[in-house]
């Protein structure tokens, strides 16, 4: 399995009368995020951008950049709504990602 592969791919519905998406790894994730618009670029947002940039460059857990990009999906709206979300990591929150 390639390090930048999420084990469990991310399900969002951009636009609720479309199919629903799967994001599958790091760089699928940095993708859709270079594609947000620049006026709902938040907090959120950044933590996932950079988790996932930091993921990429091996300075990230990839788990860590899918939870961060888990929580920014969530707090936009845009998670499927069959998506299964995990408890959080005892002892705090992951890197990157801040509420």
């Amino acid at each position: 399995m390639d390090r930048l592969q999420f084990a469990v791919p991310v399900r969002i519905a951009p636009v609720p009368s479309q199919p629903v998406e799967e994001i599958y790894s790091v760089e699928q994730a940095l993708d859709f995020l270079q594609t947000w618009p620049v006026r709902r670029k938040g907090p959120t947002y950044q933590a996932a951008f950079n988790a996932c940039f930091g993921a990429a460059v091996d300075i990230v857990e990839t788990e860590d950049a899918w939870r961060a990009f888990m929580a920014f999906c969530r707090v936009s709206g845009l998670l499927a709504r069959d998506m299964m979300v995990p408890p959080r990591k005892r002892g705090g929150e992951a890197r990157g990602l801040r509420a």
